[in-house]
């Protein structure tokens, strides 16, 4: 009997024929519909042949060609070796092939096991595509400080944690920063990090300025510095003991040019990043590569396609100079009016002062796509009097551009049941080893006495007004009245330096005070502690408070931006009297308001240990990861792209 053989079907969604004929007749095959038999047909038919048999009832030789041609009986296809499984041909009503099925041959049933595993090759095979199809991004960090390269706060650690996350997740990522060398043991940051033999000149400051770029690639993510003379001096990125440099608009200048040329001259793994970029510019200091992109570069259709997206960590900070620096900045003379800031009259120094500026912060909010900040909470402040620092109109009139994102936390490096910096690991299931062995560590090491049921309480932050250190100042001799134990790590303003030295002689046995900062220390106090006290007068997200939850260390924080939206009041009648919440919130910021709110976390952990230990599961439960920020910006660089970038 004349056969064809179908050496092989389709794997993927296609209908392939592989036919080697046995006669020498020709098949002819009408283009159908395409059917998916393929993990099916791997499954059970790896080592085996498919043949197509003539109908006996048709009589014709020609096979299965004259079924498709209209003929007026069906044929089949069967497996030589198994007949019981054939594939039958299905037609519509006009005789026209419209697909195949599985029969049974010699009243033999379908095996349902397949039915079913051909359903789940099939969704996952649906699944599989819907990730493979997802739209990634070039995108490129600009950043004074990226952790562990730099680090003076919150902006590090997101610039730090936030690019790998998005690496991880398909994107091609870039982030640009300086080379600080600062001549201690903080250059060794920079110890991996190699010359690219990329020099350029760079317009601006009166004239060409000469820079180079290093890189090193980690973690699926090219970290690209900018180095330059002015980033080689000891202090801080931003100053020393002295106060701010006095050239910081100079120095972050020359790194918004350079971000600017970086994605085009910077073969990086073999190629570019191009045109098609999506820079993500952080606060001031990176402010100007929204207003280069829509001034220099785009008139000349250079970086049309790319967008930019401000994100802003604090706006206090706007990176304000006389206007006469305007001519500094490399930019077209037409272009002053979106840098413009006129200080009010009572800010001017002198009568003949015209309070004329730029703000480089605010070229940034006028010129840059979408607006980003790192909580809700401070996306609703800042476009209020109270919070706007004098752009809180600017920053209303582009409502439907701005968007709060809440931080995440970089979970393997803030991680209590494995972190390296604590003595004893723990977990939500199990808590003993921070409520009696990290603690007691703790307490050694500070040079308390061993005391487990003595609330100890815990600030990890900087010495200045914004962070409410003048409210613990007047607040601790009420609460030293109190059986607690009081423990702060920080370093800014030196009067504040000086008070915690006093108030550590004063009360001996109850507080000590740590100037400066160490990272193994504060992850001692964020796993040691018992409560986390944040009186931030503004917090635009805030991370010890995160880090402190994770660690199971109850905060109590001033109801503001970030802390608002992080911390859920405790409420210990919720939950069919389980209670709920993770912490306690404070408003007004007064020093009457920060005591009670403290006083009442310290009756709970003294008298309700139960509802204790359930407040710090619940906060060790929750989900501040990268991960979940990520897909948020994400879809915010997806409406990036919808409407026509910037064009004055």
């Amino acid at each position: 009997m004349a056969s064809i053989q179908l050496t092989r079907i389709l794997w993927s969604r296609k209908l392939s024929t592989n036919i080697a004929l046995s006669s020498r007749k020709c098949c002819r095959f009408r283009r159908t519909r395409q059917l998916d038999f393929g993990p099916l047909l791997k499954r059970n038919f790896q080592n085996r042949k498919l043949t197509a048999i003539r109908s006996e009832k048709s009589g014709n030789e020609g096979s299965i060609s004259s079924a498709i041609e209209g003929e007026e009986n069906s044929d089949v296809i069967s497996s030589p070796e198994k007949p019981g499984l054939m594939l039958g041909i299905d037609r519509d009503d006009s005789g026209s092939v419209i697909g195949l099925n599985l029969i049974p041959g010699d009243n033999e049933a379908i095996d349902t096991e397949v039915v079913s595993t051909v359903t789940k090759v099939k969704d996952e095979e649906i699944k599989k595509e819907k990730i493979e199809t997802r739209v990634t991004y070039n995108i490129v960090f600009v950043t004074a400080e990226a952790a562990p390269y730099s680090k003076t706060g919150g902006l590090g650690d997101v610039c730090g944690s936030l690019p790998i996350e998005l690496a991880s997740r398909g994107h091609r990522v870039m982030v640009v920063s300086p080379r600080y060398l600062n001549g201690t043991s903080a250059d060794e940051n920079f110890a991996r990090v190699f010359d690219a033999n990329r020099r350029i000149k760079l317009q601006c400051f009166g004239g060409e300025q000469e820079i180079a770029f290093f890189h090193e690639y980690r973690d699926g993510v090219d970290w690209v510095f900018v180095d330059h003379p002015s980033y080689h001096r000891p202090g801080n990125p931003y100053g020393d003991s002295h106060g701010a440099f006095g050239d910081n608009q100079f120095r972050y200048t020359l790194l918004c040019h350079a971000a600017c040329e970086a994605p085009l001259v910077l073969p990086l793994g073999g190629y570019t990043y191009g045109e098609k970029c999506l820079f993500l510019v952080n606060d001031w200091h990176a402010g100007l590569v929204s207003v280069l992109l829509a001034a220099k570069y785009r008139p000349f259709g250079v970086y049309k396609d790319a967008r930019s997206i401000l994100v802003i960590h604090n706006l206090a900070h706007q990176g304000v100079e006389p206007a006469a620096t305007f001519k500094n900045l490399g930019l077209p003379s037409n272009w002053y009016g979106a840098l413009e800031w006129v200080f009010p009259t009572w800010a001017r120094t002198h009568a003949l002062d015209t309070g004329e500026a730029v703000n480089i912060l605010k070229g940034a909010i006028v010129t840059s796509d979408r607006i980003l900040t790192v909580s809700k909470g401070y996306a609703w402040e800042i476009t209020t009097v109270e919070g706007g620092y004098g752009l809180n109109q600017l920053l209303s009139s582009r409502r439907s551009v701005l968007t709060g994102i809440t931080n995440g936390i970089h979970i393997a490096e803030w991680d209590p049941s494995s972190d390296e910096h604590i003595a004893f690991h723990y977990s939500a299931a199990s808590l003993s080893g921070k409520v009696v062995q990290c603690k007691t560590a703790l307490q050694q090491e500070l040079g308390f006495p061993i005391k487990p049921d003595c609330p100890l309480i815990g600030f990890i932050g900087r010495l200045d007004y914004q962070k409410g250190i003048d409210l613990i100042h007047w607040a601790i001799p009420e609460l030293m009245e109190d059986d607690v134990q009081f423990v702060m790590l920080g370093s800014g303003d030196p009067l504040y330096e000086d008070w915690m030295r006093s108030a550590e002689n004063t009360y001996r046995d109850k507080f000590r005070g740590w100037v400066g900062f160490s990272v193994p220390i504060s992850h001692r106090i964020t796993a040691g502690c018992d409560i986390l006290l944040m009186p931030s007068r503004f917090e635009p997200c805030g991370l010890n408070q995160l880090y402190a939850m994770r660690y199971g260390t109850v905060p109590v924080v001033h109801a503001t931006g970030g802390l608002r939206d992080t911390v859920e009041n405790f409420n210990p009648y919720a939950g069919e009297g389980r209670g709920e919440g993770t912490g306690w919130t404070f408003s007004p910021l007064t020093k009457d308001c920060m005591l009670n709110a403290l006083k009442t976390a310290i009756r709970t952990y003294r008298d309700h240990k139960s509802t204790w230990e359930g407040l710090m599961r619940r906060c060790m439960q929750k989900d501040f990861t990268w991960e979940n920020a990520a897909i948020q910006y994400e879809q915010v660089f997806e409406w990036a792209f919808i409407d026509p970038p910037y064009i004055m």
